[in-house]
This record gives structure tokens, C-alpha cells and sequence, in this order.
């Protein structure tokens, strides 16, 4: 049995659908559900008893006994977190909220279960690559022993939590795990983040707002591949330990989005010209990374992990996911999206 934060988001949905595809082990999923979980995610897993689902908080330390001690599952994995970057600069508080006080929470709670049930226990927390700050254009790729340099309240937030796991397990002797990924993307994610949000803007005709100059470099990784990894990691990953998951797949921006929109006008063309007119450049955010890359070998060398997708192939894989699910994203583009769509992607023409 595993005990899974954030399964009704999109890693972490994605995760709990893979994972039970795969493997068939239990699946206790806790989520707040909030604006970015979706209970739709799970549609294929109703009247599945293999899991369960609970909404609630992870700060509720009460609630979150009560299930370590119902269901007294072999390992947490830990996805729940405010994620979004933008989000975070307008409203830091509840970045600290979920990403620091929920993983201390859970942290508390998950040593005293180990430290009752004396049985092997794992404690696996989902970090990002932001906890690194940022890279120049010829910078070597994130290490696990970069020096953390967070720029954002949610990176921030972030990196206070890898350095809580890492001190439970460094004082504690609570055996965690970290994994600090690159940037996700495929089924199920939420339309304020790049791809789901140019996919969108492009079948409702409406512009594709890009940042800056749209040369800000990013590693792309597969959801589907990041679930795996984790997997891999749970299994025989070392206490203690962070790996870096990564995509293989640096892209500027704009090359994500002009490949995006060539995919676009063979899957789903425009009546009249090309999606690759619709892009406006807007202004940059505050703070903006101007370069992410993840050095993925250590979990290569050690645990034999690597992406199976290519960019372009998982990327088509998305899209296609998008076109034949345009019931899912109608839903979860509801009103208040639409109002923080135009608070923060207010276009000022092509750069």
C-alpha cells in the first residue's frame, strides 16, 4: 500500500493511473483539491477498490494519522504542492503554507509511524529544478550537489522543504528520498502552464502569449517518464539520497511553441493560415529563470533509469491527448481561470 499527496493533480494523477496499471499495489490518495486537482483525472479508477480516495489537507497532521495508521502503507509519495510560479509572486503565503508547513507535516507524522511500526518505510518527496536557480547559456547542467539559489516565492518554498526532508532523514534517520525534476508535461496538465495553455489558446483561435523574448531555456520531461522514475527511485533508491529526473530535451520556449503549432496545423489546422500567427509576446515576469537543465546521470548510473520519450514524440503524444480531451480542459477552464488568464497574460504585441 502506498500513501500518495496530490494524486488528484497532475503528476501526481498520473502517477496513481500508471502505477496501478503497472503494478497493481494499493493506492491511498490524499488531495486538498484545490484548483489544480481534478477528480475527473481519476475517472478510469472509479469502483476501484485497489484505491482510495480522501480529500483533505496535508497540514492536517489529525487526518493524515488516522490514514498512516488505517491503511499503514509501506511508503508516502509526496507530489502535493502549490506549483505554479506566477501564482506565487502574486500570493506567497499560501506557497508556504502547502510546500513548507504540508511537508513538515507530513514529515512529523511519517516519523512517528516509523518509528512505531519498526517496519521498512519510505518517505518520497517530488521536488523541482527551480530549487537551483538559474543557469547562464553556458552553465553546466544542475548536479544533485548544486548549490541550492531559489528566485521565486515558489522555489523558495520548495527548496525549504528538500532541506526539511533532508534533515529528517540526516537527524531523524527517517529513510527519504528527493527528486528534483524538470519541467513536466503531457495528459491531465492544468492550462496555466506552457503547453496546455498554447494548445488551448491555439483551438480557440486566440493568441499564444509567449514571454519576454521567448528564449528562456527549459528542460522538458514526459509526465509518464517522471512517474516511472519515481517508481524506480522508491525501489532502489538510496536513503537519503537525491536524483535528478530530467528529459534529455532543452528548448527555448519559442522552439516549444513553434513545434507545438507545426504539430497543431498537421493534427488540427486552422481554417486560414497557420497557429504560428497567433504569437504575441507580452511582458516578462519578475524573476524570470532565464535557463533550467538537469545532469539526470546519477539515477542513470545507480538505478538505470532513462526517458523513453523524445520531446517531439511525447509532445505529439500531449497534443493528441488534448484534441481527444477537449471535455476535460472545457471544465477545468472555468471562470476564475479565465479572469487569472487575463491578469496575467495581458498582451503588448509582438516583440
Amino acid at each position: 500500500m502506498l500513501l500518495v499527496t496530490g494524486g488528484a493533480g497532475f503528476i501526481g494523477s498520473n502517477f496513481v493511473l500508471s502505477t496501478l496499471a503497472r503494478t497493481g499495489e494499493p493506492i491511498v490518495n490524499l488531495d486538498k483539491l484545490t484548483y489544480a486537482g481534478n477528480l475527473r483525472n481519476l475517472d478510469a479508477l472509479r469502483g476501484d477498490a485497489r484505491h482510495v480516495f480522501v480529500q483533505g489537507d496535508i497540514c492536517d497532521r489529525a487526518l493524515v494519522k488516522r490514514l498512516f495508521d488505517r491503511h499503514t502503507p509501506r511508503a508516502i509519495v509526496h507530489f502535493a504542492a502549490e506549483s505554479h510560479v506566477d501564482r506565487s509572486i502574486s500570493g506567497p503565503a499560501e506557497f508556504v503554507q502547502a510546500n513548507v508547513v504540508g511537508t513538515w507535516s507530513l514529515l512529523e507524522e511519517a516519523r512517528e509511524y516509523w518509528k512505531k511500526s519498526g517496519g521498512d518505510f519510505r518517505f518520497l518527496h517530488v521536488s523541482t529544478d527551480e530549487v537551483y536557480g538559474s543557469l547562464g547559456a553556458d552553465d553546466p547542467a544542475f548536479k544533485e550537489t548544486t548549490p541550492f539559489a531559489p528566485n521565486s516565492p515558489y522555489a523558495a518554498s520548495k527548496a525549504a522543504a528538500d532541506h526539511m526532508v533532508r534533515a529528517y532523514h540526516h537527524t531523524y534517520g527517517l529513510p527519504t528520498l528527493t527528486t528534483n525534476c524538470s519541467n513536466n508535461y503531457g495528459p491531465y496538465q492544468f492550462p496555466e502552464k506552457l503547453i496546455p495553455l498554447m494548445i488551448q489558446q491555439a483551438l480557440a483561435g486566440e493568441p499564444l502569449p509567449v514571454y519576454g523574448d521567448g528564449r528562456n531555456v527549459r528542460d522538458w520531461l514526459f509526465v509518464l517518464d517522471h512517474c516511472e522514475a519515481v517508481r524506480v527511485v522508491l525501489e532502489r533508491g538510496r536513503p537519503g539520497e537525491t536524483y535528478n529526473i530530467g528529459g534529455n530535451s532543452e528548448k527555448k520556449n519559442i522552439d516549444v511553441v513553434n513545434l507545438l503549432c507545426r504539430t497543431l496545423d498537421e493534427l488540427r489546422p486552422r481554417k486560414q493560415g497557420r497557429h504560428a500567427e497567433l504569437i504575441s509576446f507580452v511582458k516578462d515576469r519578475p524573476g524570470h529563470d532565464r535557463r533550467y537543465a538537469i545532469d539526470a546521470s546519477k539515477v542513470k548510473r545507480e538505478l538505470g533509469w532513462q526517458p523513453n520519450e523524445s520531446f517531439e514524440s511525447g509532445l505529439r503524444k500531449t497534443v493528441q491527448w488534448y484534441l481527444d480531451n477537449q471535455a476535460w480542459a472545457g471544465e477545468v477552464t472555468s471562470g476564475a481561470y479565465r479572469n487569472w488568464m487575463a491578469a496575467n497574460y495581458a498582451t503588448r504585441g509582438a516583440a
